[in-house]
Order: structure tokens, then C-alpha cells, then sequence
């Protein structure tokens, strides 16, 4: 016997939303709800920067009505409402802060960037996050990628966040480093199928609705390209600098440059920039081949007059090693590619925006 829209109703009502103290369905959040068969499907209808914080509520709705007989799949998604105007009554109130602002307790802001993916934008942020760790600094790591998290994977961590009162979350922590992604909320292969609005929302309670506590860099793992979370970003948040990583081939630059000049064109600094998969070396016989190339971020970055912060190698063990959940510089802290990064942390905090 199939489930009635009743009885969905009624299990959702079990749910409770943490601002309003009501359920789910008496909030007017729980919308849209249809039946096909044994498939259940709702939306969960909120404001733009509550994105992050409901999708606990989200899972918890899922499983309610999953409880239910007849039931076979339950779909739901979180929408963002449209912002309803309200009349001007002549009242004053205080001017919204202007210009990008810092997060609370945190000293610096480095963005990781690419022009493309599949570059090893998301190893270079965990590793440079555990490598600066490492060298005695409290560290934090922002996953940006919203639409593809995988920093809980390469840092070896499902924990979920807590929630601290209404709207506050902590951080978990992994090798050293505090860490942050819609991916601890989510299950691997589940999707984030989400507009601009909610996406902007979640950038912004990631950095300002987290206890990141005292920090002194925070390191923010971008989705490649030059969209709406870059933007976002630079516009609302007093970024330190922007890290460029790219592999060495032409095809792989000419994207590279594109985000290069997208922090220029937003008055963000570009700290420097990495070239990944740089060179490879046979494990059997130790001879070096140029697989993409070489020498295309160093010739980027002199003509720029930027940093070169380093060249990662393209090696196995880097990969193995994200894929376990440790990465490579906690793995094989000894080891000539954890020693890449290593020397990566140290030439960034050299450079003058990060001294002090």
C-alpha cells in the first residue's frame, strides 16, 4: 500500500526547525511535497544563508518519512525563498557594515584557486593546510567546493559538525587542522542541488556562523573556475591572498591566468603560484619525464612578478595517500613529496602579507 501525503505530513511534523522551535510543517518550511509510487518527494524552503545549518534537518526529515510503510525513496531538497519587501515605515536602522570583512578570530585568509579542475587544487589545500600546521601555526580549512566536497575525504574525517545554539557550528578537527565542508554533511555520493542564492548563503555561515576560534591562517579550498563563490569571497571577505595552483601544460595556463587576473580585477593579492604534477620520476629506474611539460608556472610567475611558491611532483604516492584520508605530509612526513609542501608552507609564510 502506498503512503499518503497525510502521512509524510505527519512525519514531518516530528521534525523541528531550531530557530522557530516549531515543526518543520507549522514553520512553512517543509513544502512541495509529492508522491510516485514508493518515491517521496519535498522541498525544504528557507532563507539563503540558513542553507548550511538545515541540512541536518534535512537528513532528519529524510529519515522520518523513510520510517514510513510503503515507503521506498525519499528525495529532499533545500531551496532558498525569494526576499519579501518590506515597507519603508521611516524607520532607522544601523547601517550595514561596507566593504569586505574579516573573520572573527582569524589572523589570515589564503585562498586556494584554479582556473580549471583537475589540477590537484584540493591535495594542495590539504596539504598546505597540514604542512603549515605542522610548522606550529593553528590552521583551519574552509572546503568552498560546494558542489564537489572532498577535503572530509583527503583528511580522513565523517565527523558531523556540532551545533552551537541556534545558528553556530564547530569545526572538526583533522591532523592538526580545523576543518569545515558541506561534505561532513552530507553522504559521498549524494549531490548538492542548490542555486546562486544558497550557495552564497553557505560560503558566508561557513565563515561566519563557524567557531573557528583563534586562527592564524585559514585556508579556503575554492571550486575551480571564476563563478559565484570567488566572487562572493572577494567581495564580502577580507581575503590575505589568493594561491594559484596549475599544472605546467599551455591549455592548463591559459585557465590559470584567467583566475590570475580575476583577483586582480577584484583587488585581491596573488600570494604566489604552485605547479603541480611537475615532473615525474620512474620509481624503478629514477628517470625524470616531463609528462605535462614543464616550467609553465615559473614562467607565469615571472612574468607576473609573482612568487614561485613550489613544484609538486606528479607521484603516486601524493594520490594513495589522499585517497586513504592522510595526507601525504602526515603520511610520509620524511619523504621528498611531503618535503615539496613543506617547503610550500614555508616560502608563503615568507611572503610580506603573511609576516607578523
Amino acid at each position: 500500500m502506498s503512503v499518503t501525503q497525510e502521512q509524510v505530513l505527519n512525519a514531518l511534523r516530528q521534525v523541528n526547525d531550531p530557530v522557530s522551535g516549531k515543526d518543520i510543517v507549522a514553520a512553512d518550511i517543509a513544502r512541495a511535497v509529492s508522491i510516485e509510487g514508493d518515491t517521496v518527494r519535498f522541498v525544504l524552503e528557507v532563507e539563503a544563508a540558513r542553507g548550511v545549518a538545515m541540512e541536518p534537518v534535512r537528513v532528519e526529515a529524510i529519515e522520518a518519512v523513510a520510517a514510513l510503510g510503503g515507503v521506498g525513496k525519499v528525495s529532499a531538497l533545500i531551496t532558498a525563498h525569494s526576499e519579501k519587501k518590506v515597507p519603508d515605515l521611516g524607520t532607522k536602522k544601523p547601517a550595514a557594515p561596507q566593504g569586505p570583512q574579516g573573520v572573527p578570530g582569524v589572523k589570515h585568509i589564503v585562498a586556494v584557486a584554479s582556473g580549471k579542475g583537475g589540477v590537484g587544487k584540493s591535495t594542495v589545500s590539504a596539504n598546505l593546510a597540514v604542512a603549515l600546521a605542522k610548522m606550529g601555526l593553528k590552521v583551519g580549512l574552509l572546503d568552498a567546493d560546494i558542489y564537489g566536497p572532498s577535503q572530509p575525504r583527503m583528511m580522513g574525517t565523517l565527523a558531523r559538525p556540532k551545533a552551537i545554539g541556534d545558528r553556530g557550528m564547530a569545526p572538526v578537527e583533522a591532523h592538526g587542522v580545523k576543518l569545515m565542508s558541506m561534505g561532513l554533511m552530507m553522504r559521498e555520493d549524494e549531490a548538492v542541488v542548490w542555486r546562486g542564492p544558497m550557495l552564497m548563503g553557505a560560503l558566508q555561515q561557513m565563515l561566519n556562523q563557524v567557531e573557528w576560534g583563534e586562527l592564524d591562517v585559514l585556508v579556503v579550498d575554492l571550486p575551480p573556475g571564476t563563478g559565484d563563490v570567488q566572487l562572493t569571497l572577494s567581495q564580502k571577505t577580507a581575503v590575505t591572498g589568493a594561491v594559484v595552483v596549475s599544472t605546467p601544460q599551455d591549455i592548463a595556463m591559459l585557465d590559470a591566468r584567467k583566475a590570475l587576473d580575476m583577483f586582480r580585477k577584484t583587488g585581491t593579492p596573488v600570494l604566489g603560484i604552485i605547479e603541480n604534477m611537475s615532473t615525474h620520476v620512474c620509481s624503478e629506474c629514477g628517470h625524470e619525464e616531463h609528462i605535462f611539460g614543464h616550467g609553465g608556472a615559473v614562467a607565469e610567475a615571472k612574468k607576473l612578478n609573482v612568487p614561485l611558491l613550489g613544484e609538486v611532483p606528479l607521484d603516486i604516492e601524493i594520490r594513495l595517500a589522499g585517497d586513504s584520508g592522510a595526507p601525504v605530509v602526515t603520511a610520509a612526513p620524511e619523504s621528498a613529496q611531503a618535503k615539496a609542501f613543506i617547503d610550500i608552507a614555508t616560502r608563503l609564510m615568507q611572503v610580506p602579507a603573511l609576516r607578523g
